[in-house]
């Protein structure tokens, strides 16, 4: 067990940026005076969703007093004419949508478009364009995009924000994620990205009332300078259910939570970048770089194969002290795609982090059941008629530290309590089908989305206990053992494009990315030191339990532990090719 570990865990990892000092901002009043400081006739402030546009529109009334604001939402449809072209994408379901690949433009009037650019050509004064598609109307003198991170768009929902042009305060916290998710998001960003190499100024608003910005070739330089560098996510810890006591002391959380169950600390499309500019700090979602910077970060074969998205993740999931995950199972890719929208599906593994005496792995069927017979045990247990018998179904293997346990989709899963499992997966996280909850309530007190009838249709009933055993259970394989270092194939499954490697060593090992990404974690051991054998970066230093990524940009890099001869242990993933 670790929990005795003193915290060494980053949780804001921050990036220097050097040679912009004097274009980063703090607070409104220096913000809207440097904007302002050409004497500009229009401004205007593109917002990603959940940006506060009241906020930012008072600020510019404050201190610089506009002739004339439009508000963009001026130039969308009604809300009843969105919600019914939306609707098809949206679906009836509580978590689940289907992927909208349209514009922005799809959901604009445009006779109100063009009567709003016919206001700004006649104003002859100041005027300020502000909220999300405001650079349709004009792009102005100045061009400011105000940004935030996902998980912010997701904490301000569960406070009672709404969505775009929404008034839904009260709306289920899923339901509104699902609308930013599948859609908002999603328009936003091809929106985002078509800007982003024009952009003035670059504007942080995660933090309310006292936001950050920096000119819009520093954002660029900071992303350019983290696709040719190791570097960390920021991670987000987030309690559930089900949730657990180890991450509260290894990663130093704050010890009066009741529990946390979720640490996202490898997801690009969901965590952010932190950038310091001399004494200001700067939160940019980490899709930014994705996005700017696709073949930089992500090496040409993987480019090449998933375009600009990011396809690996890693995660926490903690059960210790806590309780069983939820029984579910991946969508297959061709069921993720033809309902979804999706072009790939969450394949995945568990890496055991720590577990108790108690910990295990729920992995396949067990041999010689009908698979009938347990589908309508899972109908009457969801009925409340009786508890679902997992025990006569489901195979529960014990786990114990450095266990690796494969989950290729289709394949019926969950961590049990006394569990701390680091997730590696493909990046699509949204697509569970649960479909057994061990008769609990989520911690909004409603019951937690159940999807029996998607998972019948997906659960491949051969994956029984043989095989599982043979496949998917420590399925190891030596590549190198030596005094220098240890080099295990840990995975995934031949079904799974993601490769995964454990090396264990208390020396330095070279490792090369051949051109593609490397995504890691420290697994064990104290500190490690992440070097270029040709001084292409500087030394970039990891503690226990943090992810790190290695652009495909850098060909090659040393791993060596901080105190000489100090043993360690990486487990490193990367996309397989041949």
């Amino acid at each position: 067990m670790n929990l005795n570990r003193k915290s060494n865990y980053d949780k804001f990892p921050t990036i220097d940026v050097r040679g912009f000092d004097e274009e980063a901002f703090i607070g409104y009043h220096d913000i809207v005076r440097k904007v302002t400081e050409d004497s500009p006739q229009t401004v205007c402030v593109e917002c990603y969703p959940g940006v506060r546009i009241e906020e930012i529109g008072e600020a510019f009334r404050c201190y610089w007093n506009p002739n004339l604001i439009i508000d963009s939402r001026d130039v969308f449809f009604d809300t009843d004419v969105l919600n019914e072209k939306m609707a098809p994408h949206l679906t009836s379901d509580r978590v689940r949508g289907v992927m909208y690949y349209g514009s922005v433009t799809d959901f604009i009037d445009m006779e109100r478009l063009e009567q709003c650019r016919k206001k700004v050509s006649e104003c002859g004064g100041r005027t300020l364009i502000i909220g999300m598609g405001a650079s349709l109307i004009s792009r102005g003198d100045v061009l400011v995009y105000a940004d935030l991170t996902r998980w912010e768009a997701q904490l301000r929902y569960r406070a009672g924000e709404c969505n775009f042009k929404q008034n839904n305060p009260d709306e289920d916290a899923l339901v509104k994620n699902k609308r930013g998710y599948f859609i908002e998001w999603r328009i936003a960003d091809k929106l985002k990205f078509s800007l982003l190499e024009d952009i003035d100024y670059y504007l942080d608003t995660e933090t309310e009332n006292e936001p950050a910005m920096v000119c819009g070739k520093g954002l660029l330089e900071a992303l350019r300078l983290t696709a040719h560098r190791p570097f960390r996510l920021v991670p987000y810890f987030d309690p559930g259910v089900w949730g657990g006591q180890w991450m509260k002391e290894v990663c130093d959380l704050d010890r009066s939570k009741k529990n946390y169950a979720w640490s996202f600390d490898g997801v690009p499309e969901e965590n952010s970048l932190r950038f310091r500019f001399g004494s200001v700090v700067i939160n940019s979602p980490a899709m930014n770089l994705v996005k700017y910077q696709p073949r930089e970060l992500l090496g040409p074969k993987t480019f090449s194969r998933f375009g600009a998205e990011y396809p690996i993740r890693f995660d926490f999931l903690d059960t210790i002290g806590g309780q069983n995950l939820s029984l579910q199972v991946h969508p297959t890719t061709e069921y993720i795609k033809t309902k979804f929208g999706m072009a790939y599906t969450q394949d995945e593994s568990y890496y055991i982090l720590d577990a108790e005496e108690s910990g295990g792995v729920y992995l396949g069927v067990k041999e010689g059941i009908d698979p009938e017979e347990m589908i309508n045990d899972l109908r009457e247990a969801q009925k409340g008629l009786h508890p679902f018998h997992d025990e006569r179904y489901i195979n529960r293997f014990p786990a114990k530290k450095h266990d690796h346990f494969l989950i290729p989709a289709g394949t019926i899963h969950c961590s049990s309590a006394g569990t701390m499992v680091l997730e590696i997966s493909a990046t699509p996280y949204i697509f569970t089908f649960k479909l057994w909850d061990w008769d609990r309530l989520g911690l909004d007190g409603l019951p937690r989305p159940i999807h029996i009838e998607d998972g019948e249709k997906v659960i491949d009933w051969s994956r029984d206990t043989g095989w599982v055993r043979e496949n998917l259970v420590n399925h190891f394989e030596t590549i190198h053992s030596g005094e220098d270092y240890e080099e295990i194939k840990t995975g995934l499954h031949e079904l799974e494009f993601i490769e995964t490697r454990v090396i264990t060593s208390d020396k330095e090992t070279v490792h090369d990315t051949n051109g593609e990404v490397n995504q890691l974690n420290l697994v064990d051991g104290e500190e490690i030191e992440v070097v270029s054998p040709d001084n292409a970066f500087e030394p970039f230093i990891v503690h226990y339990a943090e992810t790190f990524i290695i652009p495909g940009s850098i060909d090659r890099y040393v791993i060596r532990p901080k105190k000489p001869r100090e043993e360690y242990k990486i487990v490193k993933a990367y996309v397989r090719y041949g």
